[in-house]
């Protein structure tokens, strides 16, 4: 690639992120320094900090990180160690079934969640049936006031998040020098002490990378709170502001403090944990061995596997048959099954439109971000422009920075008097919201592309350039065809997150007819009568869908999907 097109790419690049990432923090900035006279202040700020319904918000989220990520890390580093150093049965399948919890948006898994283990839901009915519970006494698991809903909220992060850690702890235990452990036992490590002394340093990388992604988005998760009423938590807060944005400078402060938590966060986990990284060569002197277990260990780590999977796929069950469902109301399972609702959900005023909606929202964005994610991954891959760690920094700081942060930034920048009042939502969303979109979802691409370019030889584009065909033509003909399957699998996962993304489309969508597929679920299960029923066929359909995505990328990425989910 010349120099020309190089700078072409950056100067693309950062007119996307200086005008749609930046622009809109700044402009969240300076509503929450700024007062109605123009002049800068701090008030807005001290009262966010004075405020105890504020400050109980912030606790609240920043607990509900904390328990998030570290149910998470419970889970996912067990697994990850297991998987990497033994063989055991259906060990293939297991790992399959391992990503099953992400093709559900957690938000739509609360639906679910509350069916099952809700005042009058499935678990109750099946302890009442043992004679385990009295009937006339149930318990409301998720419900018992504040710290019930807590610990729901939390434990639907868990079981949608920790597939994203596990990707992260397995490639970075993948690429272990098996060496490194034999030379530990022959000094006298073993055991635990070992794993705690040589291969817990150095996987910090991989772990740090998968618990800041999952911190942060626990920490600036909107919609699981919202379904389970959970509201005295930030984003929550912030959410329900938007209706008085115009005139109150509060929900601007609430958003910087949150942006600035989230950093804080992010740089003292960077530094305690991240920075304690150690170094090994670059390449492992040969591949590790894994090594089979005999009947009764093997079994036992089945079942562990298999009873993890159950757990996390509670909410799936729990929408899928509330899909099915004519009547469920304190039973073990449904007392009337149809399938009517899935024709509803498919003929319904709100579904239809949504469906139509989110197809063109998520396929504009993403034909934007392989185009530009192509020429990104290139410039940083085979180019020596001087600019191109800080250009592969800004493509992936859309991972670091939390959703909801960027939606009320796009708000903030869109209102009345306003650079970009042209794009308000509130009169069309539908380029924002293709925006929205292609900027969280471009990390995706740059890293799939990446992957690809690495593994393809150069010495095949300096030939075709050689024999006479300009680089732009020798990129076209020789190295994109080449990464063909990674430009697929980057496709279908900023496609697929696209269509299902909660924040942008709960905050940016605000009139019927411009719903994407998450707000429509969203107000869907807000109905009475057959509400949430018809939210769980079309959640059914979401999951189908973003299943056969995860799929496809899987098989063609392997173990580097989980660079996929890395912020650090």
């Amino acid at each position: 690639m010349s120099r020309a097109c190089a700078l072409f790419v950056a100067f693309a690049a950062a007119l996307l992120c200086g005008c749609f990432f930046v622009w809109p923090i700044v402009q969240s900035v300076r509503g929450a320094f700024v007062d109605a006279g123009g002049h800068w202040t701090l008030d807005y700020i001290r009262e966010i900090v004075r405020n105890p319904v504020y400050v109980e918000g912030l606790q609240n989220a920043f607990l509900l990180a904390v328990a998030s990520t570290a149910l998470t890390c419970a889970l996912a580093l067990p697994l990850a160690w297991t998987a990497d150093r033994f063989d055991f049965p259906a060990k293939k399948t297991l790992l399959a079934l391992l990503l099953v919890p992400m093709v559900l948006p957690p938000f739509v898994g609360a639906i679910g969640l509350k069916q099952i283990l809700g005042q009058y839901g499935a678990f109750n009915a099946a302890l009442a049936h043992l004679g385990l519970l009295d009937p006339g006494h149930p318990i409301d698991w998720l419900g018992g006031g504040p710290r019930g809903r807590f610990w729901g909220v939390a434990l639907l992060n868990t079981l949608h998040l920790y597939p994203i850690l596990f990707l992260n702890v397995a490639a970075a235990l993948a690429n272990l020098d098996p060496a490194l452990d034999e030379a530990a036992e022959n000094l006298g490590c073993t055991g635990w002490r070992k794993f705690r002394r040589i291969t817990l340093p150095l996987v910090t990388p991989g772990l740090f990378a998968g618990g800041a992604i999952v911190f942060i988005w626990a920490f600036t998760e909107l919609g699981v709170p919202l379904m389970f009423d959970y509201n005295r938590v930030t984003p929550v807060q912030i959410f329900h502001g938007l209706k008085e944005l115009s005139g109150n400078p509060l929900p601007y402060a609430l958003v910087v403090v949150t942006l600035l938590a989230s950093l804080v966060f992010y740089a003292l986990g960077k530094w305690s944990v991240g920075g304690k990284a150690f170094a090994m060569l670059p390449k492992a002197t040969r591949a590790a061995q894994t090594r089979p277990l005999g009947l009764w260990p093997g079994g036992l780590c089945t079942l562990a596997f298999g009873g993890v999977i159950a757990l996390a796929l509670l909410p799936h069950i729990g929408v899928v048959l509330l899909s099915v469902a004519r009547d469920w109301y304190a039973s073990v399972l449904p007392s009337e099954w149809t399938l009517a609702h899935y024709q509803a959900a498919l003929g319904h005023d709100l579904t239809v439109p949504s469906i139509v909606n989110s197809v063109k929202y998520a396929g504009l964005a993403t034909v934007a971000d392989l185009l530009l994610g192509i020429g990104i991954a290139y410039v940083v891959v085979r180019t020596t422009f001087p600019g191109r760690g800080l250009l592969d920094t800004f493509a992936m700081l859309p991972l670091a920075v939390p959703g909801l942060v960027l939606a009320f930034g796009y708000l903030a920048m869109t209102q009345e008097g306003k650079l970009f009042a042209f794009l308000n939502p509130a009169k069309d969303p539908t380029a924002l919201l293709i925006i929205a979109y292609s900027v969280r979802r471009l990390p995706y691409v740059v890293r799939s592309v990446a992957a690809g370019l690495q593994q393809t030889s150069v010495t095949l584009e300096e030939a075709a350039q050689n024999l006479g065909a300009p680089p732009l033509r020798a990129l076209r003909k020789i190295t994109l065809p080449l990464l063909s399957a990674n430009l697929l699998a980057g496709g279908l996962l900023a496609f697929a997150f696209a269509m299902l993304e909660v924040s942008d489309s709960l905050v940016l969508a605000q009139r019927q007819t411009d719903f994407p597929i998450t707000k429509a679920i969203y107000e869907l299960f807000n109905l009475l009568g057959e509400g949430r029923y018809l939210a769980s066929a079309l959640g059914v359909w979401a999951m189908a869908f973003l299943g056969i995505a995860l799929f496809g990328a899987s098989r063609v990425l392997g173990k580097k999907l989980g660079a996929m989910f890395r912020v650090g």
